[in-house]
């Protein structure tokens, strides 16, 4: 792969469809759509042109062209786009015919978002918004993909790594009269002053990570409780399907089942749980009490589900942030509590399902509907600032006779933000941020 050739791909859903869109960008770019369609079309308007086979002279098709010279274009290179009828006889023609002009290849996966971040079209974190924009499936993961895309974390990550800059200059310009009488200790003070700060916001940032990443990847909510106390029905209620085998006989459940849902906007992935026993049938059985017990320590939000013909099942186990009593219909009949944490419902006639649904999605969006407060969202981003933090605290530990060693200190720190947006040093991670993208993308 180099990017000295010129790709192509299918930017459209595979299938047919009533249009679909081939992109093409590269050097040859606009060699390739000359013979194709003949004349070339004014930069920017779409213009109807036949499409024929360069080397045959066969129609193809008749499309509308696109012609985006560099660098006003995604990628920055030469690049256009031909919306030809979408049969997949049609699209198949063109592409074949295009795969005949010399240096010119079917693109790979995420080639097209590569090529704009290397030729500064976007940085690094704008990238992952759009692979993150291009697989949301609810409301918040669409508003969070759409922030990272606008720059604005960007521009708050660049302010961090101008200020590291500032920083050590400062250090370095005074370092030539470090050996003077208290000017070493005044000025690392201010020094340490400014590193405070910037360490406050930076924390602050990680501490609200949380939630970007609950809603990048979905919000963990677990249903637990002991067995026969009707988590499956319940969790089979809220995905309207059978997606968990229901029985009377204890410990049926000895697996985590996991269903994703959309609930007001936030993803969710509701797992179900193995119930909780000290005594167990089989090693297979212990197994998934041992997995349950890994789940609520890590769960999001945790659903603790009792019924009262299991004795002792309303005692719950770990820091619940609901608690639902199932089988209100063997009571006589469904318990109002106006407590926000505690709700009663019947999995078998439904009473109670719907206000269990409001309780748990106002829960949510108090947790995590802010989506706008979160400026990291992935692993990557919060191990960059996690690294920075850490490197800012131990140049606050070195002496102001050694303002070299916290200068270098502080070097470091820039480097890691720098990692944030793409600035140095992320070779490593271009490989897996952009195979995340479909091709054409």
């Amino acid at each position: 792969m180099t990017a000295k050739d010129t790709i192509f791909a299918l930017s459209s859903g595979a299938g047919r469809s009533a249009v679909s869109v081939i992109r093409v960008s590269g050097p040859d770019c606009g060699s390739l759509l000359c013979s194709l369609i003949g004349k070339m079309p004014r930069p920017r308007e779409l213009a109807l042109r036949l499409v024929r086979h360069p080397r045959t002279g066969e129609q193809l098709d008749k499309a509308l062209a696109v012609w985006l010279p560099a660098p006003g274009s995604f990628t920055g290179e030469d690049c256009a786009e031909l919306h030809l009828h979408g049969s997949m006889a049609v699209v198949s023609a063109v592409m074949a015919a295009m795969s005949d002009h010399p240096s010119v290849r079917p693109a790979e996966a995420g080639e097209f978002t590569q090529r704009a971040f290397l030729n500064g079209k976007m940085d690094l974190v704008e990238a992952e918004g759009l692979a993150d924009l291009l697989e949301a499936r609810t409301a918040a993961q669409r508003r969070q993909a759409l922030r990272q895309m606008s720059g604005t974390p960007s521009f708050t990550f660049d302010d961090w790594r101008q200020q590291l800059l500032l920083i050590r200059a400062d250090i370095e310009a005074v370092v030539d009269f470090a050996d003077e009488p208290g000017v070493a200790e005044e000025a690392a003070a201010g020094i340490d002053a400014r590193i405070h700060d910037l360490l406050t916001h930076m924390t602050t940032a990680v501490e609200r990570a949380a939630v970007g990443e609950a809603v990048r990847g979905g919000v963990n909510v677990v249903l637990a409780g002991l067995p026969n106390t009707g988590k499956s029905s319940l969790l089979n209620a809220l995905a309207r399907r059978d997606a968990a085998i229901v029985s009377d006989v204890p410990g049926t459940t000895r697996d985590t089942i996991e269903v994703s849902l959309d609930i007001r906007g936030i993803p969710v992935i509701l797992t179900d749980t193995a119930g909780l026993r000290e005594r167990v049938s089989d090693q297979v059985e212990r197994e998934g009490v041992r997995r349950s017990e890994l789940r609520i320590r890590n769960a999001d939000i945790l659903v603790w589900v009792w019924s009262s013909d299991v004795p002792g099942s309303a005692t719950p186990a770990g820091d619940p942030s609901l608690v639902v009593q199932n089988k209100c219909d063997l009571e006589s009949g469904l318990l109002r509590n106006e407590n926000p944490h505690i709700v009663s419902l019947s999995t078998r006639s439904g009473d109670g399902i719907q206000e269990f649904i409001e309780r748990l999605s106002t829960l949510l969006q108090l947790r995590f509907g802010d989506v706008e407060s979160s400026l990291l969202v992935s692993a990557r981003q919060i191990a960059a600032v996690h690294n920075s933090i850490r490197l800012l605290n131990e140049a606050l530990t070195v002496s102001p006779q050694a303002l070299e060693l916290k200068a270098e200190e502080i070097r470091l720190a820039s480097e890691e933000v720098g990692r944030l947006t793409g600035k140095v040093g992320v070779e490593e991670w271009l490989g897996a941020i952009f195979s995340r993208f479909c091709i054409g993308k």
